[in-house]
């Protein structure tokens, strides 16, 4: 699969997961793909909140990694 096909993927996964995060308050949006990282960064009542790495690890990284195999982790950025 193309990096452009990935990122593709990984947008679209970011979109689905929108929801979730408005309903409490916050939201993410996604900066860059690279070396099979991809950098997020997570606003509003996400970006200070106390269960952040819950989110972004056992959330968004787990469900990425599942659904498009290319992922191998997820990273914060301010």
């Amino acid at each position: 699969m193309s990096k452009k096909e990935v990122i593709e993927q990984i947008k679209d996964m970011l979109d689905r997961m929108r929801p979730f995060l408005v309903d409490d308050g916050g939201d993410l949006e996604f900066v860059e793909y690279k070396d099979h990282k991809v950098y997020v960064r997570l606003t509003g009542a996400c970006k200070d909140c106390a269960m952040i790495d819950y989110t972004l690890k056992d959330g968004i990284e787990e469900l990425l990694k599942t659904e498009i195999p290319e992922v191998e982790e997820v990273i914060n950025v301010d």
